[in-house]
């Protein structure tokens, strides 16, 4: 990775970018406000924000929003997710300076409109049906609901149909005024632009009557961890499993051992632990993954599988085996090295991508304050030993400590 470009824009936004010769951009505005900073009453709000962002400002029209980009080959897209939301574009670098104009009407000029908001009511509404149509999916989010239990980073983005319906304009403004602060925002781009013209070009569109502020971010601190065993009855023909623990926050020193580690679990790669066991030597599941997802304070970790109804303790037999031996017997050294090939090879190929690129530097920044070069990432993970992730597999796959959820 080559040299990262970053300053902060007089009203607080820290800006981080990254050149390329592509005639490609990608730009975005991070906002450290998601679904976890939502009050009592307030489940689904930050997704909905996300939405109504695009329904009018004081200079622009719904049409005119979803035109500026996409008339010169453009696009424009926001996503929200428990701890940030997102709004970022892609477009030729020609039009750099239209991108960040859209992108800062938006997040700081919108009108939330009230028969605009009664029309995204129901675009959500149907939003939260098809999510309810896919157990597959539905149940990440109700897992980490039992793992949270009681706290709003685990509870499901969209919201309810009740809190949805609920929802007024006067709550999305306090929304915004309460989350939406220049210090808590990191705007990210990856293009063929010099550092002078990116300057200029910011400045130039620079929101108005935002000042800076210093005020830091006050989250509800994780509650204590409850382990849970529930079996749902969804009526599927094919069981849907999650067994899991919470786990390490993004910034914990053994965050990267245990991203490591999972990846030779359960992994992308279709050489990993569960796929070679529980799909190609026994053929039980057509899916089966592990996943971990680090937070600023906390982290969650577990195992999805896919399989039929009669073989669901078969399978479950098969995790904990596997499990077992990562917690027994440590990495040879050329698992370990190849382990460690395989994952730092993955991101990359990852990171190929100058969108991801452009997402994941904005993320870093904005929840971690850094971002790694790829010189520091290697040192990190060549430091990394046999016994380390004998260590991590002790602490998470600990089975006193795993909650099970299945829906039958």
């Amino acid at each position: 990775m080559g040299k990262i470009i970053s300053f902060t824009l007089p009203n607080g936004i820290r800006v981080i970018h990254y050149p390329t010769e592509s005639p490609i951009a990608h730009c975005g505005l991070f906002v450290k406000a998601g679904s976890r900073d939502e009050l009592v009453g307030e489940q689904g709000l930050a997704h909905m924000v996300e939405h109504m962002l695009f329904k009018g400002t004081k200079h622009r029209k719904t049409f005119h929003i979803l035109s500026r980009l996409d008339s010169v080959g453009g696009e424009i897209n926001a996503f929200t997710t428990k701890e940030e939301t997102c709004i970022y574009a892609s477009f030729i670098d020609t039009y750099f300076a239209r991108a960040t104009d859209l992108i800062f009407d938006i997040a700081f000029n919108s009108i939330f409109p009230d028969h605009e908001l009664n029309k995204e009511k129901d675009v959500v509404l149907e939003e939260i049906d098809a999510y309810k149509d896919n157990p597959a999916e539905q149940i990440f989010d109700d897992f980490e609901d039992m793992v949270f239990a009681g706290h709003p980073i685990g509870r499901n983005i969209l919201g309810t149909p009740e809190s949805v319906k609920s929802f007024s304009v006067a709550q999305i403004k306090a929304f915004i005024s309460r989350e939406y602060r220049p210090n808590q925002m990191v705007f990210c781009s990856v293009g063929k632009i010099s550092e002078k013209k990116l300057r200029k070009i910011l400045n130039t569109h620079l929101p108005e009557n935002q000042h800076k502020t210093t005020a830091g971010k006050n989250r509800k601190p994780v509650n204590l961890y409850c382990p849970n065993n529930v079996a749902i009855d969804q009526n599927t023909h094919q069981a849907h499993i999650i067994l899991g623990n919470r786990a390490y926050s993004a910034t914990d020193k053994k965050s990267m051992g245990f991203s490591l580690l999972n990846n030779v679990l359960g992994g992308p790669a279709l050489n990993n632990r569960l796929n070679l066991n529980i799909r190609e030597k026994h053929g039980f599941a057509y899916h089966v993954e592990s996943f971990y997802n680090p937070y600023s304070d906390t982290g969650i970790f577990g195992v999805y599988m896919g399989t039929d109804q009669k073989h669901i303790e078969q399978t479950i037999k098969l995790v904990e085996r596997e499990l077992k031996v990562l917690r027994e017997k440590k990495l040879g050294v050329l698992q370990l090295h190849r382990s460690k090939k395989q994952w730092i090879g993955q991101i990359f190929l990852q990171q190929d991508s100058n969108l991801n690129l452009m997402l994941n530097l904005g993320k870093s920044v904005l929840l971690h304050e850094k971002t790694d070069t790829w010189e520091e990432l290697n040192r990190k993970l060549n430091a990394i030993t046999s016994e380390d992730l004998l260590e991590i597999a002790n602490e998470i796959f600990n089975p006193q400590l795993l909650s099970r959820l299945i829906y039958h």
